[in-house]
């Protein structure tokens, strides 16, 4: 019956939308190491390495630093569901689709959501966070999406942890699409708990959720007056296994965690601060190329992520269109909009290993051609031009 269907044969994307990232051949080969069991003696020392590099890509000492067994929206389940009983209020900044995530996840888990709303494609302001706090009867969190995936957003947080504090709450961070590409400061800005993935910055394939949780965090967690509403992502049973008892929980997904090592090794050789800097660098070049086609960003000025661009569709062109003919004549992804986006902008990633000087221009010629195609007056080598003297300083 096997021949009824056709061997696996997908195509290598070049990818270049809001995630997954394209990965590394070393990580590609940790995969097809042999498959040991879940507390297999060296399993576990992987464990205990995944635990201690994690640490410092999240730059924090918290001892509950691990990856969970699922993908990112395993790590905010995982950080709502540890946090929240029933009746507690909890304020969350919502400008995107992930910001509307949590909002439906706390209420979910019997939270009473506090949201404080921003304009798709603006920041959050945190004097409006600090209002909301300051509003409520007994605030349990705070929470703000860091890069706001669906619209190219960069949120400030360094000073929401002690803004949170100083009413009582606890500091929630989404760093699904920041974890890798710019920093990530956990103890420095005060966060109590953050969850991230894999296939992003961090330039594994999808599958695990990086979480950490500070002390307070934690010990809200073991002090809660009801059970984890999740069996799954309680906290309590998951560091069991996690920590010094290696208690069995559940089977951990052994060759993702491979991939997730070898990646995490290879961002901290390459260092973090090269990491952003490169992250920023690619960035500058695909900008200053978009904006000399005389396509608009979406994100505001001034809060724009280096790691996802979203570009605004001009008048009377496809957005779908465009799409299909980048991944049909350039083997080329990029991702489309959510929400009251949907249609109208496109998300270009260059994020982790993706994030190269190769990719900008790539994606920024093949844009100039298949718009020029579809009747878009655009000078000839402008883009690449444009980009060309971003990278050299101009």
């Amino acid at each position: 019956m096997s021949n009824l269907f056709p061997e696996l044969q997908p195509a290598a994307r070049v990818l270049l939308g809001p995630g997954p990232s394209n990965i590394h051949p070393r990580v590609m080969k940790a995969m097809l190491s042999p498959v040991v069991g879940h507390l297999d003696p060296d399993f576990l020392r992987i464990m205990d390495d995944i635990k201690q590099m994690l640490r410092a890509v999240f730059q924090t000492t918290n001892e509950i630093t691990f990856p969970v067994s699922g993908t990112g929206s395993a790590g905010m389940e995982t950080a709502i569901a540890n946090l929240v009983e029933e009746g507690d209020e909890v304020v969350v900044g919502v400008n995107g689709a992930f910001g509307e995530r949590v909002a439906d996840a706390a209420g979910r888990m019997g939270a009473k959501v506090l949201r404080v709303d921003a304009e798709w494609g603006r920041i959050v302001e945190p004097e409006r966070l600090e209002a909301a706090l300051k509003a409520a009867r007994r605030p349990k969190l705070l929470v703000a999406v860091h890069a706001e995936t669906s619209t190219g957003v960069y949120q400030p947080v360094a000073e929401l942890g002690a803004i949170a504090h100083r009413y009582g709450a606890l500091f929630v961070m989404d760093a699904v699409t920041s974890l890798g590409c710019v920093p990530v400061e956990i103890d420095q800005w005060a966060v109590d708990a953050c969850y991230s993935c894999t296939q992003k910055g961090i330039g594994a394939p999808p599958g695990l959720a990086p979480v950490t949780f500070s002390e307070r965090a934690r010990h809200g967690a073991r002090t809660r007056k009801s059970k984890c509403r999740s069996w799954y992502f309680d906290l309590v049973g998951i560091e069991h296994y996690w920590g010094a008892d290696r208690a069995y929980h559940h089977t951990a997904p052994i060759t993702m965690n491979y991939a997730l090592y070898e990646a995490l090794r290879i961002v901290l050789e390459e260092g973090l601060e090269a990491r952003f800097t490169r992250h920023r660098e690619n960035s500058k070049a695909l900008k200053a190329g978009v904006e000399a086609m005389g396509l608009e960003l979406a994100a505001q000025e001034g809060h724009r992520l280096p790691q996802l661009t979203a570009v605004r569709v001009p008048n009377g062109i496809s957005e779908g269109k465009v799409r299909s003919e980048l991944l049909r004549l350039f083997n080329t992804e990029i991702g489309a909009g959510l929400g009251p986006f949907k249609g109208k902008v496109w998300r270009i990633g260059l994020m982790g290993e993706s994030s190269r000087r190769g990719n900008a221009m790539l994606v920024l010629n093949a844009l100039e051609t298949i718009l020029g195609a579809e009747g878009m007056e655009i000078p000839r080598g402008a883009a690449l031009a444009a980009a060309d003297r971003a990278y050299n300083g101009a």
